[in-house]
């Protein structure tokens, strides 16, 4: 039933995806000069490359995106929107100083770009690197868009990670200096492995990205829990991102008041593996 609701949301996106890209406002986003290109959504991929990310998960990762950007789901999305294009830039993030812009903004607005960015990304090498801090990748994304070259009805930060933020400042305030910027943060969080200790892995991880890393006008989770199911995820999510539209399984809002897992579970958790001072205030 769950699934069905999903991909009813997912249908009603593709029908729906004009209206509500002229739905939304255009007055908040920097790029509103002569020279910016419009576009349906500025999207920011931003990807976890944490050791926690096993070398089998980072290639399902890399792999989900560029056949969901590929599909022919997603290039129906696209078409779809008010101007049938999109821009998107690929990240790869770790520790709270470790972000790296793989693939800089491209825009798609064919199949033929889809290919070509599809491509671009499964180029670049792999790489692995310490910690996980999703605000230093929620810090890093921000200021990209007020130099993209676009203006996109939406703006949008697309977090994928198998892990809690365990890095850098705490998550909820930087989560909430990003939204209140009129960004919207989705998160894909990834949930092929067991709760470990060694590896920081928490149970419940997509209730912490929706409580704690998500928000902004129609945001969501889809977690991945299947590694069968990552390709069908990334896609479906692509695709409501395109839409503007959220999936109507979501059972409870991510602005809840109160979080039903604590949002610095990744840092008390670092705390107790390797000691040091922390406020968890």
């Amino acid at each position: 039933m769950r699934r069905s609701r999903l991909y009813g949301a997912v249908a009603g996106a593709l029908c729906l995806a004009s209206i509500a890209a002229l739905a939304a406002p255009h007055a908040r986003f920097a790029d509103t000069g002569a020279s910016a290109v419009p576009v349906d959504v500025e999207l920011v991929l931003a990807v976890d490359v944490s050791y926690s990310m096993d070398p089998d998960e980072q290639a399902l990762q890399r792999e989900g995106y560029a056949q969901a950007l590929t599909s022919r789901d997603f290039l129906t999305a696209l078409r779809e929107g008010a101007h049938g294009k999109i821009a998107i830039t690929y990240v790869e993030w770790a520790g709270a100083n470790d972000q790296r812009i793989i693939m800089p903004w491209r825009l798609i607005d064919s199949p033929e770009a889809a290919d070509a960015v599809a491509s671009e990304i499964m180029r670049a090498p792999y790489r692995r690197a310490s910690r996980t801090s999703i605000s230093g990748a929620l810090k890093f994304a921000r200021p990209l868009f007020d130099s993209s070259g676009y203006r996109g009805v939406r703006r949008v930060i697309d977090v994928s990670g198998d892990g809690a933020n365990n890095s850098g400042e705490f998550v909820v305030p930087v989560r909430d200096e990003v939204v209140n910027a009129g960004i919207t943060i989705n998160g894909l969080p990834i949930m092929l492995k067991r709760s470990n200790f060694a590896t920081l892995d928490i149970d419940q991880l997509d209730i912490y990205y929706e409580d704690c890393v998500i928000g902004g006008p129609g945001a969501f989770v889809v977690p991945i829990k299947e590694r069968e199911k990552f390709v069908e995820a990334t896609r479906t999510k692509l695709i409501l991102e395109v839409a503007g539209r959220q999936p109507e399984a979501k059972v409870i809002p991510a602005s809840a008041e109160k979080p039903r897992i604590s949002c610095t579970i990744g840092e008390k958790m670092w705390q107790d593996r390797w000691g040091g001072g922390m406020d968890f205030r």
